[in-house]
């Protein structure tokens, strides 16, 4: 699931799905995620988060090379970390939400957001921070409905071919 939400993204620097599929389970940190069920258990959206103790992508570039080899995993990870963001003192980062196509338009996405700010004020976090891609115009309307503001717009300039994106607008909700 994780992967079909972000393939879009990242899907010409992690292909092929199989690689893309094995570093997926090597990194993600579930301990740092927070998981919308149906009451049967199916997964119906989940969202990820960074602290400075941890977070929910928590890769490196050792993981990278035993996926893609030495080179393979070298070229991905310099690609890669133009996405890196850093995390300020007293703030709690998003990295990363997704609602399964059947439960999307059913407030999966909103009690998400609630969670995320609820975990960030049990860690006494002044503010949580987020960044949405321009493709993305539905879910930067759901932040803005949930009390997210815009911080600032980067853009990527001639990445945008490769990710598939043009620029990103940092949001934040003070707590």
């Amino acid at each position: 699931m994780f992967w079909h939400a972000f393939s879009g993204k990242l899907g010409k620097i992690l292909a092929p799905d199989t690689k893309a599929l094995c570093l997926i389970e090597r990194i993600l940190d579930p301990q740092f995620a927070i998981r919308a069920e149906a009451p049967d258990g199916t997964l119906l959206g989940l969202a990820g988060y960074k602290t400075n103790g941890g977070g929910f992508a928590k890769g490196s570039l050792e993981d990278m090379c035993a996926v893609y080899g030495a080179f393979g995993g070298t070229w991905r990870g310099l690609l890669l970390d133009f996405l890196e963001r850093d995390l300020k003192v007293g703030e709690l980062l998003m990295d990363g939400i997704f609602v399964s196509e059947q439960a999307r338009g059913q407030g999966i996405g909103s009690k998400l957001l609630d969670a995320i700010c609820a975990e960030a004020d049990s860690r006494h976090s002044k503010s949580v921070r987020l960044d949405v891609i321009d493709t993305n115009p539905r879910a930067r309307a759901l932040y803005h409905r949930k009390g997210f503001e815009d911080a600032g717009v980067e853009t990527i300039g001639i990445l945008k071919h490769i990710f598939g994106f043009s620029s990103a607008t940092k949001m934040i909700k003070r707590l």
